[in-house]
């Protein structure tokens, strides 16, 4: 009788089990999404220079190459390290409010479904936080360490 019991239960626990080691398919979107949005193309180093040819291992993990323009020198962020401060809910609403210095197209991010937001969300946290912060930016008056591209004035 014991033994039935104990069997019956682990029988129980494996489908638990396993839906618990079931992909999430909002990762798999949340990869689809970055890459056709070309966070990518700004957010990982060399990712245009390379042709996307870049390890998944440094995906997003922020650039020291600086956009320097009549706003001053701003520098891609560090997603994995930035989500990792965020729960899903504050990353949706910053995304749905954000405003950015250029070239961030934060007005495309706004415009992104939730359901789109919540996915990005998962695969950033799915990655996990790897790289450094990336560099701070650089008012307008000041001159920034190279690399930068400059924009016109």
């Amino acid at each position: 009788m014991k033994t039935l019991l104990i069997a019956t239960l682990c029988a129980a626990a494996i489908p638990a089990f396993a839906q618990d080691k079931k992909a999430d398919p909002l990762v798999a979107r949340g990869r689809y999404v970055l890459s056709i949005a070309g966070c990518n193309d700004c957010h990982t180093p060399n990712f245009p220079m390379k042709g996307g040819e870049v390890p998944e291992s440094e995906w997003l993990t922020g650039d020291a190459l600086g956009w320097r323009g009549p706003w001053g020198t701003t520098y891609a962020s560090n997603l994995r390290i930035y989500m990792q401060g965020l729960t899903e809910e504050q990353w949706i609403k910053t995304a749905k409010t954000l405003k950015a210095r250029p070239p961030m197209p934060w007005f495309n991010v706004r415009r992104m479904s939730t359901t789109d937001l919540r996915a990005i969300y998962r695969y950033v946290r799915h990655l996990g936080p790897a790289g450094k912060p990336a560099p701070a930016y650089v008012p307008p008056d000041k001159t920034p360490q190279q690399p930068y591209v400059q924009f016109p004035g």
